[in-house]
């Protein structure tokens, strides 16, 4: 720390200390013109944007102003006085037109000013120590919020945006010799991150640490910052900066920040402050503000005399009076004592959530938002779908857990812009980020990105030495100071640690690194590597134990360190079968649990409770976890189907007595089964017939080696079986040995694996080898992290190369082996293999590299019949067959990505053109009548119940017949009917409704009364053409207004009523998230009811008796709109806000129209949004020709359509739901 900043923290020690007030307050008492904010300062003589509001640049324009306003508050009898400089960072200035040069120029001078004044009041004082801090405002724009209504993933400012303003601001205020940096009036916890994250990096290169104050605004009573954190939440986000002192300013006066006020004093391990508002904002006082100074001092007294508060100043409103008030008030009382720094694990979302020392709750960590770990997850976002992907992590958090892990790496994703766009969508939706985020991936820039998102506290996952100690320690710095903690892997330069001793001796010197260079020990996180039991490999049997008794050791030897688990790893050698899986993952966190684990990643709500699992199936399950014995992944495996859902595999592994089987069944058993003592059997048998050992080995052997391999890849056989039939086919071989030539029996087809270079994984590589030389295969295994050089070495004489890789940039070390051998001139065939990998990936980007076959191998049980498939006398033909595949697979993705591009916009005139031509009908004029209100019986409403289910992802358009019985969701359809009764007796729908006399006016309609218009309603139309070729307006629909001819349309608001919003939100309120979910999702589905039901009650029969009918053989438009209003289908009723409607401010002239307020209840917010939440504002548009679509519209309409309603094309663009392209 800096010397003034050690004076500061022994004044704090010993007395309360006190901040000056209010700047603005004084600075708009000087009524200062235009030419002020410029004077003496020609670089703004050719700035055309108004100075005037720009405070900061009086620093430059005005130094004697604002010499005269720090003086006051020295004088006062202020400890600190914060130099003018709220503003003066280049974001806010460059709303001002000033540059860099001017911010830094205006920063020095503020400080000058202020410190001149600190020691001119020194001098009076005796030699008192005055100190000058440099206010750092909360910047202009959110990197938290939505900026755009319509896409809650857009931010005005990004992370980046703010550091590079706020850097210039830090440099020139410690240039100038300011003591101490505060952080004020912080709404958004993004931005104070961004500036931490400048001042811990400005602070490495200086040398020293300059102290630092943090100041939050509570927004409203639920005492939240902006952004939506609580303060405990906002404590842990920024906990990492070690400020000096924290607290809060503005917003609210002193007695409104009593409650906030004492959360500080309870949780705060520094210094804490208040400096309120004089009151609430009073134009009839002098200062603005309702308090005097004598009410503010009184209010301020009783935290001192509690000793609650440690400084003590004044923000809007006060003045140097109000000071010096509160400083004869408060200087008497003794100092509040920080508490002490605690070893807790503090994370947070928009809520908080920590590990406290010794006995703490476990923590579940969803694990489903992973596209690595769940390929429903992959599908959803790679087409796009992020808001059913935000369904998903909704889910997780609905089921219990307390942090959601977020995962990208995906080799045909860009994991950045994802992990961005996601974390951006779910800050937006509170019921996900009130829990913190696991930012997962094997891609740096990729954590960075996420990172750079999240207001709470996060955990990185992961870093570990395998990069080497110096990139391991520059990770573990950049996680510092993004305030975040840390997953650390067990791994190093040598590679994954897979022994017991390997685990704690890693991260033992882990720990020791980080500790030694200042990284919170309670935020470090070891994860000891759970890898995959019951392989039906040897070696693999105590992975469960090692890792059990890891955790209990490095808990012991690396004080107030976490521990974590990857737990579905553990049983992915029974992929298929969820029953034993779950069972295994909670067997394995009970005895984990009691080893010390803090935390699990796991699928939130799937967890099968210790107790209730079937005893017989937990007894053999603890037997492979714990590693009773040698026979214990036999005893699981042999009772493991009994527990398989799978009727077809059940039956499938049944057969009848050996004797009365056929040989091929015979064969099929022993390898399906895993039976070894018959194998010499079935292949003499085979050897008999064909007379020839390999004829034996490539047709019938490898046939059913094939058939395992198809069995796994459709979930149907486990990976240990399918190694148990690699032994079953090596010892068929060795039966058939004595019968096959010297040279054949010695030489197999040689296969080279390897893991790609970057890459210590190899678990599943280590598999398919054992798989491999089983099947008769000469291996030559590389090992892991292996140079490209070294692989094409060993590939020169082999037979198939096999290159694996777990994470994301491994694929580009495969492109460049496959680059390598093509330029080697390398023809051997090379298999892929590992989770990033996919067909795509391989079709698309890497078998083009390479003029040789690459091929895509799924699963390791698969491995040995594509090795026998690219080594046999029919090779050439499976190599065609992969070259077709992928092929297709690369002409269907460059078809879809032509068109996707075909689809252009065309110029708005050309639109125009294309406009829907219809036939109107000769209708008489609607009888002109006020709007209706009708209540409407909830039993009448026919739910859509296709928009319920989707909200819960579940398939239907209907309930399912038998109650959810048979995918165990009874009690979900109990629950949702319990709530349907419940909502049905509180629910009070409502329609108010009008029908008007209309005609089209180009894109617009309006509303006839009386001979003149009414209204007119602005509509937009399509620019790109539909399937008939037109593009789409609604005015379409509505006979021109040169042609003479009548037209109506419905307007209407409906809602399910103010009874059922209050209902839902008391159910959040109470924190019962899955009653709120499904309260809302079905008020919601009632308002898409009570719109049908508007038009199948209100319109329908309306256009039914307008529409004449003229006999059986009429065909003209008006008996063809009566034959369609008979059927019900009378045109569209479109909601405004959505695709066909996209203005949401259109919906004023509705609530105008139909009185909406008083006839339903409905009101609009400042954003045109409808409360309450469950209502719908519609047109209906009785063409029967009529039709639904989104307009896609381009810049050029988008100018026109502002122009057309009086509004800038910024103001036009905030409302719509649509975006110009």
């Amino acid at each position: 720390m800096t010397e003034s900043g050690r004076a500061l923290r022994e004044l704090l020690e010993k007395r309360t200390v006190f901040l000056d007030g209010a700047m603005g307050t004084l600075i708009q008492r000087e009524k200062l013109d235009e030419s002020q904010f410029r004077l003496g300062l020609p670089e703004l003589a050719d700035n055309k944007i108004e100075q005037l509001g720009n405070n900061d640049i009086l620093n430059l324009t005005r130094p004697d102003i604002i010499a005269k306003i720090n003086r006051a508050y020295y004088e006062a009898g202020a400890d600190i006085v914060t130099a003018g400089t709220f503003g003066a960072n280049l974001l806010v200035q460059s709303e001002y037109g000033v540059g860099e040069d001017l911010v830094r120029r205006m920063n020095a001078a503020a400080v000058k000013i202020a410190r001149a004044e600190a020691d001119k009041a020194s001098a009076k004082l005796g030699g008192k120590r005055l100190f000058v801090a440099g206010s750092i405002g909360p910047m202009n724009k959110s990197a938290s919020i939505s900026s755009d209504v319509n896409d809650p993933a857009a931010r005005a400012v990004d992370f980046d945006t703010l550091v590079a303003a706020y850097t210039p601001q830090f440099e020139s205020l410690y240039e100038a010799g300011v003591d101490i940096f505060l952080i004020e009036t912080s709404f958004d916890t993004i931005n104070v991150k961004a500036a931490i994250y400048v001042y811990l990096t400005l602070c490495e290169k200086w040398g020293e640490r300059p102290p630092l104050g943090v100041s939050m605004t509570v927004s409203d009573a639920s005492g939240r910052i902006l952004s939506g954190q609580t303060i405990e939440a906002f404590y842990a986000s920024i906990r990492h900066a070690e400020p000096l002192f924290v607290g809060l300013n503005c917003a609210l006066g002193a007695d409104k920040m009593r409650p906030y006020v004492e959360t500080f004093a309870r949780i705060a391990e520094c210094y804490t402050h208040c400096y309120p508002n004089a009151g609430l904002p009073n134009p009839f006082s002098e200062s603005g503000y309702d308090e005097t100074p004598e009410d503010t001092a009184s209010k301020l007294e009783a935290y001192a005399r509690e000793g609650l508060v440690n400084i003590f100043g004044g923000c809007c409103g006060t003045t140097p009076k109000h000071i010096a008030a509160v400083v004869e008030a408060c200087k008497n009382y003794p100092p509040r004592k920080p508490r002490e720094r605690s070893h807790a694990l503090m994370l947070s979302g928009l809520e908080p959530f920590s590990l406290p020392e010794g006995k703490a709750p476990f923590a579940f960590v969803g694990e489903r938002t992973n596209v690595m770990g769940s390929l429903a997850f992959r599908k959803m976002i790679k087409e796009g779908r992020f808001s059913d992907a935000l369904s998903v992590a909704r889910g997780q958090v609905e089921n219990g857990a307390n942090l959601i892990d977020v995962n990208f790496d995906e080799g045909m994703l860009d994991s950045a812009a994802c992990m961005k766009r996601f974390l951006n969508l779910a800050g937006a939706e509170p019921e996900i980020s009130r829990v913190g985020f696991m930012i997962d991936s094997s891609d740096w820039a990729t954590v960075v990105a996420g990172l750079k998102c999240v207001q709470g506290k996060s955990i990185v996952n992961s870093i570990s030495l395998k990069v080497g100690e110096a990139e391991f320690l520059k990770h573990a710095a950049e996680i510092r100071k993004f305030g975040a903690a840390t997953v650390v892997m067990a791994f190093d330069e040598q590679g994954q640690a897979t022994t017991l001793e390997r685990r704690v001796e890693v991260c033992k010197r882990a720990y020791k690194l980080l500790v030694e260079n200042d990284f919170p020990p309670e935020d470090i996180i070891f994860d000891a590597n759970v890898l995959t039991v019951a392989t039906g490999m040897a070696e693999h049997n105590s992975y469960g134990a090692d890792f059990i008794e890891a955790v209990r050791r490095i808990k012991a030897d690396c004080p107030y360190a976490r521990t974590s688990a990857g737990v579905s790893n553990i049983s992915f050698a029974l992929r298929g079968n969820n029953v034993v899986r779950e069972a295994m993952h909670s067997v394995f966190l009970y005895y984990a649990r009691e080893a010390g684990l803090d935390m699990g990643i796991v699928n939130a709500g799937v967890l099968a409770a210790y107790d209730e699992i079937e005893p017989r199936l937990r007894r053999a399950v603890e037997d492979v976890i714990l590693n009773t014995d040698a026979g214990a992944t036999e005893r699981l495996l042999e009772i493991a189907g009994d527990y398989k859902k799978d009727a077809a595999a059940k039956s499938a592994q049944q057969h009848s007595d050996w004797d009365s089987l056929s040989w091929d069944d015979r064969l099929m058993r022993i390898f399906l089964k895993g039976e070894e003592d018959k194998a010499e059997e079935v292949a003499l048998h085979f050897y008999g017939e064909l007379k020839n050992p390999l004829d034996v080995i490539e047709k019938p052997l490898m046939s059913a080696m094939r058939r395992v391999g198809e069995l796994f890849g459709e979930g149907k056989m486990f990976l240990p079986q399918v190694v148990k039939s690699a032994r079953v086919m090596k010892r068929a071989v060795a039966a058939l040995d004595p019968f096959m030539s010297k040279d054949a029996a010695s030489s197999g087809p040689k296969v080279v694996m390897a893991t790609v270079k970057g890459d210590v994984h190899d678990i599943g590589k280590n598999i398919v080898c054992t798989v491999l030389a089983c099947n008769g295969f000469r291996v030559e295994d590389l090992g892991v992290m292996v140079e490209p050089e070294k692989i094409v070495e060993a590939a020169r004489d082999a037979a198939v190369v096999g290159l694996s890789g777990l994470i994301t940039p491994s694929l580009d070390e495969m492109s460049r082996v496959l680059e390598m051998f093509e330029r080697e001139g390398l023809k051997v065939p090379v298999m892929l293999g590992g989770a990033t990998t996919s067909d795509l990936h391989t079709a698309v980007k890497l078998a083009p590299l390479y003029s040789g076959t690459v091929v895509r191998v799924e699963d390791a049980g698969v491995s040995a019949g594509v090795c026998s498939s690219l080594t046999s006398s029919s090779a050439k033909l499976f190599e065609a067959e992969v070259a077709a595949k992928y092929g297709k697979i690369r002409a269907d993705f460059e078809a879809k990505k032509r068109a996707e591009s075909a689809v252009k916009l065309l110029p708005y005139a050309d639109a125009i053109a294309k406009s829907a031509k219809c036939d109107f009908a000769d209708l008489p004029p609607m009888p002109e009548s006020d709007p209706e209100t009708l209540e409407v019986p909830f039993a009448e409403l026919e739910m859509p119940w296709y928009m319920y289910l989707r909200v819960w992802n579940l398939s239907g358009a209907k309930l399912p017949d038998d109650g959810g019985k048979s995918n165990g969701l009874e009690g979900f359809f109990a629950d949702t009917f319990d709530m349907l009764e419940k909502i049905g007796k509180i629910a009070r729908p409502k329609i108010v409704y009008g029908i008007y006399n209309a005609r089209s006016t180009g894109e617009d309609i309006e509303l006839e009364s009386g001979g003149g218009v009414l209204e007119t309603l602005r509509f937009m139309r399509s620019q790109t053409p539909d399937s008939r070729g037109e593009c789409l307006s609604l005015a379409d629909f509505l006979p021109p207004k040169q042609s003479g001819k009548n037209g109506f349309v419905g307007l209407y608001v409906a809602t399910v009523g103010r009874e059922a919003e209050d209902f839902c939100l008391a159910l959040r309120a109470e924190g019962d998230d899955y009653g709120y979910v499904m309260a809302r999702a079905i008020c919601d589905m009632s308002a898409e009811a009570l719109s049908e039901y508007a038009g199948r009650k209100i319109f329908a029969p309306v256009f039914a008796k307008v529409a004449e009918h003229h006999g059986a053989d009429c065909h003209c438009p008006a008996c063809e709109h009566a034959a369609r209003a008979a059927s019900k289908n009378v045109g569209v009723r479109a909601a405004v806000g959505y695709g066909s409607y996209p203005d949401h401010s259109e919906k004023a002239k509705f609530a105008r129209l139909l009185d909406a307020r008083e006839s339903v209840g409905v009101e609009l917010t400042e954003n045109y949004m409808m409360t309450p939440v469950s209502s719908v504002c519609a047109i209906w548009i009785p063409n029967p020709s009529a039709k639904y679509f989104t307009a896609e519209i381009g810049f050029d309409q988008l100018e026109a359509y502002a122009a057309r309603t009086g509004k800038s094309v910024d103001e036009t663009l905030k409302y719509l739901s649509v975006k110009p392209r």
